[in-house]
């Protein structure tokens, strides 16, 4: 299997609610992984970007799901330079934080000591070991913000990412366009190339100012990877907008159709293509992945 379709987040409240997709009797988290494994071969896991998950979570996922599927997983919110809810860091950790900063309501990884930044990076690396000693780990996403710049700090940044991370696959989203224009793409990609981290190319509305565009460069021969956020233009640059409003849009399956032979040159220049659905409301993620996969396949007839 070369390319695998998926979704983020097989525990979305809004596909939940939709009864769309999970049969009735499928009442518990880990029942719904079982049943979503056997319906796609791989799945975005979301809730670390929100907090460290503890090991034996992560063992639950993989002793619920068969041989060769396989979890992409985001980064917690505090290595990609996002706001970080004291809350959000395990209590032990948080308690170690000074006072000035357990006081604030949000904290970036810069403001923490090195000391307790190296225990989150450990705490974290340990949470995911049990997915890859299983097997069942593809790529650790880092998703930067929309002010994490293109420059030689930034680089750095993303070197240190990927050492932090060693044996772990990542990957790389950027959500500032300069990353992508005249002066700096080809610095890009030839920097992500060098380190063989995949770039992850994304599917959004056009024509806003922190649109990205559909380039489907692949930079690793090991993973190459495609995410799918939606087109809604009405609701893309809503602040604080959750997941279920700024992505909410049904793909028709002539967009769906534009990306299909994207995803097969992507496939012919590395190992594996994960193409996932960031679109989350009722089951429009499912819907388009699975229909992405038909047309995938009719391509291959």
């Amino acid at each position: 299997m070369t390319v695998r379709c998926g979704i983020a987040g097989w525990i979305d409240r809004s596909l939940i609610d939709s009864r769309l997709f999970y049969p009735m009797a499928v009442k518990t988290s880990e029942d719904r992984l079982a049943f979503y494994a056997t319906q796609f071969s791989m799945a975005e896991a979301d809730t670390t970007y929100y907090g460290i998950p503890k090991p034996e979570v992560i063992e639950r996922w993989a002793a619920r799901t068969p041989p060769g599927f396989l979890f992409d997983v985001k980064s917690f919110s505090l290595f990609t330079n996002h706001p970080t809810r004291p809350m959000n860091l395990p209590p032990d950790l948080r308690a170690e934080l000074p006072e000035a900063l357990r006081a604030k309501s949000t904290l970036y990884v810069e403001q923490l000591p090195p000391e307790l930044v190296d225990e989150a990076w450990e705490r974290f690396r340990s949470a995911l070991e049990p997915l890859r000693a299983a097997g069942r780990i593809g790529a650790v996403f880092f998703q930067f913000p929309r002010w994490f710049l293109p420059s030689s700090r930034s680089l750095s940044y993303v070197e240190q990412v990927q050492e932090r991370m060693h044996g772990f696959q990542i990957a790389v989203e950027f959500r500032k366009i300069e990353w992508l224009d005249a002066r700096h793409l080809d610095g890009t990609l030839a920097f992500l190339r060098s380190r063989d981290i995949p770039y992850v190319a994304v599917d959004t509305p056009q024509g806003h100012d922190s649109s990205m565009p559909a380039l489907h460069e692949v930079t690793s021969s090991k993973l190459a990877v495609a995410r799918f956020h939606g087109r809604n233009h009405e609701t893309w640059d809503q602040r604080n907008a959750p997941p279920n409003v700024r992505f909410r849009y049904d793909y028709p399956d002539a967009d769906l159709r534009e990306w299909v032979p994207r995803i097969k040159e992507m496939e012919r220049s590395a190992k594996e293509v994960h193409a996932i659905m960031n679109n989350n409301y009722s089951n429009y993620s499912v819907k388009n992945a699975q229909k992405l996969e038909e047309l995938l396949a009719a391509w291959q007839k």
